[in-house]
């Protein structure tokens, strides 16, 4: 080699030091706002299923009486109303007229009634009160009243959950109740037809069960609030982080699996911090207050902030397996060329069935790649046009996408011939390789 040769050869090896210097600043910081991004949305994605729920289920009605309506078949929520209502109505309930004022051919009913429960005349009448309350509490009329009442007065579930509105359901002194005053009237109607004719000269009364209490409500009211407005963008927010840090990231495919996984995992966290705070908050309810009911009403209100974190969890769980198996992994690459062995020795025992796929072999051989996208775009079109999906609904729709993609590469496959191999030429998106180039 000539002098200028080894000199030109040196200025090269200079620059491309040169190029590598200066790459490598920009290359870690791209890498470190890869990793910003993604830890944002891991972050937030929690926040963002909470502020989710909380704007759902404050503005829409049908969502929300669906959510409230099976509370007045609980049994605890019953009890608890039964309990209330039966003193409310004995506080106002003159013992000693009560017979004196009963008409005469009543009074034998009255006697009767009341000596079958045993007992002193107070224990016998609170008894047959009771009895009464907890019959129209179990019954139509009540889940009526509850499924009526609480359509009409929709706004007041931001009395639960922030602290304004009004109707039925209050805020009093970090308490929410709701006022059982027509479920009175329905006990006092039945005591009357029963021969129990004082308790018609009961006044009016609006008495109230307390379904939610928290000293802390106030500061709550203020949280609630901040996600009720961020409801419908967080999500969006949360989504495009973890996106932008994979798009960042100098590993894409690493980064969507560790991106998937961990807002798969706080998400998870805020599922175990649902099931730790309700043991916490029915443990600290003051004396007075219906432990179960609250409970009851505790689960009510959270179902679908519960479905939503199993939503979540499970769509990360299928993208992170999905990332995972589509990569250049040793492992990930056995299970393809299982898959892809597995289906073409079912091809195979096809065809010598006398199977023979006519004209729609050829054409899903040549289009394999376009029909895969096709149906995994047809599968995300179906997620995002649910109208509240599940966990259960994002297992099935990538079960059936897994199925969709096996049937593609079935009818694909050469007939007579063994499965191409899961790397080899030619593979579609039909095929374990052809899911790998989409990915």
């Amino acid at each position: 080699m000539t002098d200028s040769g080894v000199g030109e050869l040196e200025r090269l090896r200079a620059r491309v030091a040169v190029l590598e210097a200066e790459r490598r600043p920009r290359h870690r910081a791209r890498s470190l706002l890869a990793v910003v991004f993604v830890v944002l949305g891991c972050v937030l994605a929690p926040l963002a299923a909470v502020a989710a729920w909380t704007a759902d289920t404050v503005g829409d009605t049908d969502r929300y009486v669906a959510t409230v309506a099976p509370l007045a078949s609980d049994r605890d929520i019953q009890h608890a109303v039964a309990g209330r209502v039966t003193s409310a109505v004995m506080d106002h309930l003159d013992l000693t007229a009560l017979l004196s004022d009963a008409a005469p051919d009543q009074r034998p009913l009255l006697e009767k009634a009341l000596g079958a429960l045993g007992g002193s005349l107070e224990d016998a009448v609170r008894a047959f009160v009771h009895d009464k309350a907890q019959s129209v509490a179990a019954s139509g009329t009540f889940a009526t009243i509850w499924k009526e009442a609480n359509r009409r007065i929709h706004r007041t579930v931001d009395k639960a959950l922030t602290g304004s509105g009004g109707g039925a359901v209050k805020l009093d002194d970090g308490a929410v109740t709701l006022d059982v005053g027509p479920v009175v009237d329905q006990v006092k109607q039945r005591l009357v037809d029963d021969g129990m004719t004082a308790a018609g000269k009961i006044p009016e009364l609006h008495t109230s069960i307390t379904l939610l209490k928290s000293d802390d409500l106030d500061t709550y009211k203020t949280y609630f609030r901040l996600l009720q407005l961020a409801g419908t963008w967080l999500p969006l927010v949360a989504v495009v982080l973890v996106a932008a840090g994979v798009l960042l990231a100098g590993r894409r495919r690493r980064a969507l699996v560790t991106g998937a996984l961990g807002v798969a995992a706080t998400t998870a966290l805020l599922g175990l911090g649902l099931r730790i705070f309700r043991t916490v908050y029915l443990d600290a309810l003051p004396a007075g207050v219906s432990s179960p009911a609250a409970g009851a009403v505790y689960d009510a209100l959270t179902r679908f902030l519960h479905t939503t974190v199993r939503n979540v969890v499970a769509l990360g769980l299928v993208i992170a397996l999905a990332a995972w198996l589509t990569g250049p992994g040793r492992r990930a690459g056995l299970v393809r060329r299982l898959w892809t062995s597995g289906i073409g020795a079912v091809r195979s025992v096809a065809d010598g069935a006398g199977l023979r796929t006519g004209p729609v072999g050829p054409f899903v051989r040549r289009y394999r790649m376009w029909i895969g996208w096709v149906l995994v775009g047809g599968a995300l079109l179906a997620y995002l046009l649910w109208s509240y999906p599940t966990g259960w609904v994002v297992v099935g729709l990538a079960l059936a996408l897994l199925f969709a993609l096996a049937v593609v590469e079935f009818l694909a496959a050469e007939p007579g011939e063994p499965a191409e191999s899961a790397d080899g030429p030619g593979a579609g998106p039909g095929s374990a390789s052809g899911v790998t180039r989409m990915a």
